[in-house]
Order: C-alpha cells, then sequence, then structure tokens
C-alpha cells in the first residue's frame, strides 16, 4: 500500500523490577506528605487532591537515598529514550526536576505540557485497582478541523487519544510537549506516583 506513516509520538514504557526501591520510596513519599507543610499548603491552595512536592522540595535525590537510587535508574532510560528518539545532543540529558505526588480517590491533573524541557515521565510508586490511567492526548488535535473521528477498529498509531495503564514499578517516558492528563482516581486508596522531567 502506497502509505507511510510520519511524523511519529514515541513513547517509553518499561516496568523496573526492583521490590525493596518501591517500598521505600513508598515510605518517604508518605512521609513527606506528613511533614512537608509548604506542599501541603501549596496543594490546597492550587485545588489539589491530596498532597505534592512540586513547588516546596527541589532536592529529592540529595534528601533521601531512595531518591538517589531512582535517579539513576531514570538517567539510565532517560538515555536509552533520547538514543530511540535520536535526539542530536552536544551533552546527555540531566533531570532538571522530580516531584512527588499523592492523589487522593478522586483527584485527577488536567490536560498540560511541561514547558522548558526535553523529556517528561511519571514513575509509578503504588497503583491500587481503579486509580487511573494516563491520557495521551494526539498533538495534531487542535489542527484537525474538518478530520473525522476514528473507527473502532483504528490501529494505536492512528487514535486521538492512548490510555496508558499505569502499574507500581512502572516508568513512563515522553517529550515534554507532549500534552497529557491524569485520569480521576476512582479507587479507594492514594495513587503515589514521582513525577520528573529532563532538559
Amino acid at each position: 500500500m502506497p502509505v507511510r506513516t510520519l511524523f511519529a509520538t514515541n513513547f517509553y514504557e518499561a516496568d523496573i523490577a526492583a521490590p525493596d526501591l518501591l517500598q521505600e520510596l513508598e515510605e518517604s513519599c508518605r512521609l513527606f506528605a506528613r511533614e512537608d507543610g509548604a506542599g501541603k499548603a501549596w496543594s490546597r491552595a492550587h485545588g489539589y487532591r491530596g498532597y505534592t512536592s512540586y513547588a516546596s522540595l527541589d532536592d529529592l535525590p540529595d534528601r533521601d537515598p531512595a531518591f538517589h537510587d531512582l535517579k539513576r535508574l531514570l538517567d539510565k532510560h532517560v538515555k536509552a529514550f533520547a538514543k530511540a528518539c535520536h535526539f542530536d545532543l552536544a551533552k546527555p540529558l540531566k533531570l532538571d526536576s522530580l516531584w512527588v505526588n499523592v492523589l487522593k480517590p478522586g483527584g485527577t491533573h488536567s490536560g498540560h505540557i511541561h514547558p522548558h524541557s526535553i523529556v517528561s515521565g511519571t514513575f509509578y510508586v503504588a497503583v491500587p485497582p481503579g486509580s487511573g490511567a494516563l491520557k495521551l492526548e494526539d498533538p495534531r488535535l487542535a489542527m484537525l478541523m474538518a478530520a473525522p473521528g476514528r473507527s473502532e477498529d483504528a490501529p494505536e498509531s492512528l487514535q486521538p487519544f492512548i490510555y496508558a495503564e499505569p502499574a507500581a514499578g512502572r516508568i513512563f517516558l515522553w517529550e515534554s510537549w507532549l500534552r497529557h492528563e491524569v485520569m480521576p482516581n476512582a479507587g479507594k486508596d492514594e495513587r503515589i506516583s514521582i513525577s520528573f522531567n529532563y532538559r
């Protein structure tokens, strides 16, 4: 068939088998959620249902050994993703920011991008049943004008939205311009994740 697929959007997914690290990270995330007053205040002020260290703690890999170990793992996966994307880089990408998310039942995070970064991602620490997927949006969506919808049997590469299912120990990576949102936590327990940016 004389049809080519152009302008691919890469998405990276891997599972990290490190149960001890997961347990350490969960304990640390819950500790920060209890003790980080500035993060709790920011979360309340911005309507975040739960806790995030996004605007309060900027030194987690230096502050906590489990986050230091996680950063070493993330560096390897981001390097592999950058290679798969054929980025022309003068030097390797470096971690720019990393933050904790403890999302309560009913919590969500509306569609957004991560400006001033090259690669963004999330590492999932605790994922109770029903706690929601990561929704990824076709970056061309705003320009499709009169384009018809896609049939139910259309391949993943032609769908306007993709729902990536999280699991404990799973890492997702994408280019930071890719619009995404966190679907509502419909479970009964908190979902814990760690998000990050590389530049």
